[in-house]
């Protein structure tokens, strides 16, 4: 499994985790990974997509990925080191894969509308319900929101909505599986450990003010 940097303007620096052509991770952009990005030991490898925002690519040393079973918190939608069941096989050519996600982040957090469509990611540690929820947040438009009971609906699960929001605060492909656009019934509703002026953040650069 690789780590994937990108660096966006405004944001900071953000991380791909990806085994072959699947997606297992991802961390929004922010500036403390910025910070810490480079500070992990020597001893494996980390790779990096040829893509780039419109600064010069960051110049940040190899660190380990250790797969030993253990997870942080999501700081922006992500944790530092996956804890997932892989696929087997890659479904896609790793570099291909990676490179087109990375230039889809960095123009959504640009502000241009942009569609995850086609981007496969591991969902192999999620029970029935979870997939039906991704699936439907996937299916969220740019610019356009939905409620916790309303996602459940669409998962075929009307009434599940407290699972709707369990699913969206522990959600790791953020902007990949966008629970930014999924907000309370009477509000903005939370957005995990990230918190709800990150979630507005992301809103806004959809037009909408919540």
């Amino acid at each position: 499994m690789t780590r994937h940097l990108y660096d966006v303007p405004d944001w900071g620096v953000g991380a791909v985790w990806a085994l072959g052509g699947t997606i297992v991770q991802h961390e929004l952009a922010s500036e403390e990974l910025r910070h810490t990005a480079g500070s992990a030991p020597p001893d494996a490898s980390v790779e990096f997509p040829a893509a780039q925002s419109a600064s010069a690519a960051l110049p940040v040393p190899a660190g380990p990925v250790r797969l030993d079973g253990s997870r942080s918190h999501p700081r922006h939608g992500g944790a530092t080191v996956p804890a997932r069941t892989l696929p087997a096989e890659p479904s896609q050519d790793c570099a291909e894969i990676v490179t087109d996600l990375c230039r889809r982040i960095v123009a959504h957090l640009s502000g241009a509308p942009t569609t995850y469509h086609g981007i496969p990611i591991d969902l192999g540690w999620a029970t029935p319900l979870q997939r039906e929820l991704a699936a439907a947040a996937r299916a969220i438009p740019w610019g356009e929101v939905v409620s916790y009971g309303e996602l459940a609906a669409l998962a075929g699960r009307p009434g599940a909505a407290r699972a709707a929001g369990s699913f969206c605060a522990d959600n790791t492909f953020s902007l990949i599986v966008p629970c930014h656009r999924v907000v309370a019934a009477n509000g903005i509703g939370g957005y995990g450990p990230a918190g709800v002026g990150l979630k507005r953040r992301l809103l806004a650069l959809e037009g909408v003010e919540l």
